[in-house]
């Protein structure tokens, strides 16, 4: 289908027409604090994670933490380098889901893209809650209260989203640095000690450490390494939001890449060399973080700005999903997979569809889970370990079709990635299907095929209006407006105006009742319109039973059953209040009249406003 557009104000060619937009968009720095809380906050569970898994093999396995972190560290650098070779190749944004589609087919990106979504919907919800649990930890008094504190805290979240992404980074800068530059802290100052400078917060606290276990088995390093993985979260949201950031939007969106990629690896290995260092262990109650504050900063002052940046941190961590999910949709509606409304910007760049409908299905699970993280981290993780699969695979056929220099090792390391992500994938399933992770395996086929669904409804849409062809050329046809009146007002001299100028011929229609006050009503109304002598006659439509709609649609069929060249239109008055809840006071004639005639007939319908302010 051949299209015109016309664009005011446009430029010479070869010049770069000014971009009012860019002020809203992402600098590296900002980038770093709105698309990286994800990743930053993971290194409050990540390292327990692994502690815990390898507890069940005593003290002789918690000695493996720091080699099973720093195989999660290698596999971060070989993400990290992935996802910056994905930025350049595909500046779009988008991810797995892009490399996909470009290189693995429509429904191997689907997949990708379903991952993604769970991922990020997760990562919400996951984030809130475990804000709010380190709140109601602090002030056990709120516990009862955690699941409308959940909530309060997303309302917060999505209406700083939604005045813009540039809003919502400067808004999350100051809590990052404070939440890394504590971390940091934390590791040098524990790096100077050569014992606990507190045990306090771990005392009175049961180990969960086993008694009689000595053997470590390559299955529990495995089964570490993939529960590790859960601090790897968020590394790809970078990639799926480049379109956010300011031009040179990839040199900026790698920048901010590799940034997490160095802070994220230097606090997993540096709070791994101090549980290493202090003989940290897990305690029920108590988290590997907090003990790790108390060894090395001592039960101060110190130990609760941690504690605090920690909780907020966590909560703000849904950030990430509120600036990659909204573009991911994007990408998804213009592939006609998605509904296109997630396609359109608000002010401010803003996808706002994307950021309400995340903030809702967020809601949803947040009163599902009652407010309780432990219910939702099962479901964590998988989802993004299935998207890191599937971009690296991707990326080695990138490679290989492009050969650019050196590709042979940047296709090896990418296919590295694949297989240890591939694993991560497998094991984390297998451990955790019982314990909630078969939702996201019953989820994610539900969601391609949700996507497949819609992808076939556009493309009927589109074989039906033609779409890629060029129409007959355009010809006037002898035109009826059909007007339903009920009584002689301003409203119904505007209507016959506007369809006087609609169509070539003007009928008023009116529904007459059996009923002696209905009749009544209907002398009236003719007198009246033969009084007033609009010049539009007054049709009268019998009906036996008590509608409105069915006799106004069965009168439009049989005028275009009589007269079958002739275009029919029902333009319908209707009022608008001066306020909102006057609405309220209205009787909804035009609604029933348009829904009668729109489902049972072809004629074109036009509602008209008519202001009464």
């Amino acid at each position: 289908m051949s299209q015109l557009t016309v664009e005011p104000g446009a430029v010479p060619s070869g010049e770069e027409p000014p971009d009012t937009g860019e002020r809203h968009r992402l600098t590296a720095v900002t980038g770093l604090a709105a698309l990286s809380l994800d990743a930053m906050a993971s290194v409050a569970y990540g390292p327990e994670a692994i502690v815990l898994v390898l507890a069940a093999a005593g003290a002789h396995g918690l000695g493996f933490t720091l080699p099973v972190t720093l195989a999660i560290a290698a596999l971060l650098a070989v993400l990290v380098a992935s996802y910056r070779q994905v930025i350049a190749a595909f500046p779009d944004g988008g991810g797995s889901y892009a490399v996909a589609r470009t290189h693995l087919g429509a429904r191997t990106s689907l997949v990708a893209a379903a991952s993604l979504v769970l991922d990020y919907v997760l990562n919400v919800a996951v984030a809130v809650t475990a804000g709010v649990a380190a709140l109601t930890s602090a002030f056990p008094a709120l516990y009862d209260d955690r699941l409308w504190l959940c909530l309060a805290v997303l309302v917060l979240i999505t209406a700083v989203n939604l005045r813009g992404i540039v809003e919502s980074a400067r808004a999350f800068i100051v809590p990052t640095v404070v939440f890394v530059g504590s971390i940091f802290v934390l590791i040098v100052v524990g790096l100077f000690r050569s014992a606990p400078a507190s045990t306090a917060t771990a005392a009175g606290h049961a180990s969960v450490v086993a008694d009689n276990a000595t053997t470590v088995g390559a299955l529990l390093l495995l089964k570490a390494f993939a529960s590790g993985c859960s601090a790897l979260t968020g590394v790809e949201a970078i990639a799926n939001a480049v379109p956010s950031f300011r031009v040179p939007r990839a040199r900026r969106a790698q920048r901010a890449e590799v940034a997490l990629g160095a802070v994220l690896g230097a606090m997993l290995v540096g709070l791994s060399v101090l549980i290493s260092r202090f003989h940290l262990q897990p305690v029920a109650g108590v988290t590997v973080l907090a003990q790790l504050a108390d060894a090395s900063l001592g039960h101060n002052w110190a130990f609760y700005v941690i504690q605090f940046a920690t909780m907020i941190l966590l909560a703000l961590s849904a950030n990430t999903s509120f600036g990659g999910l909204p573009v991911l949709l994007k990408l998804l509606a213009r592939d006609n997979s998605a509904p296109h409304v997630f396609a359109l910007k608000a002010d401010r760049q803003v996808h706002r569809h994307g950021v309400l409908a995340l903030a809702a299905v967020s809601a949803a699970l947040l009163v599902f889970s009652g407010g309780d993280t432990n219910t939702l981290v099962p479901l964590f993780a998988i989802g993004v370990f299935v998207g890191f699969t599937i971009a690296q695979v991707g990326m080695v056929r990138h490679w290989r079709l492009e050969r650019t220099s050196g590709w042979r090792g940047k296709a090896l390391l990418n296919g590295f990635g694949a297989v240890l992500t591939g694993v991560s994938t497998v094991v984390v399933t297998a451990s955790k299907f019982t314990a909630g992770a078969w939702l996201i395996v019953v989820a994610l086929p539900l969601l391609v095929a949700a996507f497949v669904a819609v992808h076939r409804a556009y493309a009927r849409i589109g074989q039906r209006l033609g779409l890629g062809r060029i129409p007959d050329v355009p010809h006037r046809e002898r035109s009826v407006v059909i007007v339903p009146v009920s009584s002689l007002s301003r409203l119904t001299s505007e209507a016959l105006s506007a369809a006087s100028s609609l169509g070539d011929e003007v009928r008023a229609v009116t529904v007459c009742h059996p009923d002696p006050e209905d009749r009544a009503q209907l002398h009236a109304l003719e007198r009246a319109w033969a009084e007033w002598n609009p010049g539009v006659p007054l049709v009268r439509l019998a009906c036996e039973r008590r509608s409105l709609g069915r006799p106004i649609a069965a009168y439009v069929r049989e005028v275009a059953a009589t007269e079958p060249a002739t275009q029919v239109t029902v333009l319908i008055p209707e009022t608008e209040p001066e306020r909102l809840w006057q609405r309220l006071l209205q009787n909804q004639r035009g609604a029933v009249v348009a829904h009668a005639v729109r489902r049972e007939t072809d004629a074109e319908i036009c509602r008209l406003r008519f202001r009464l302010f």
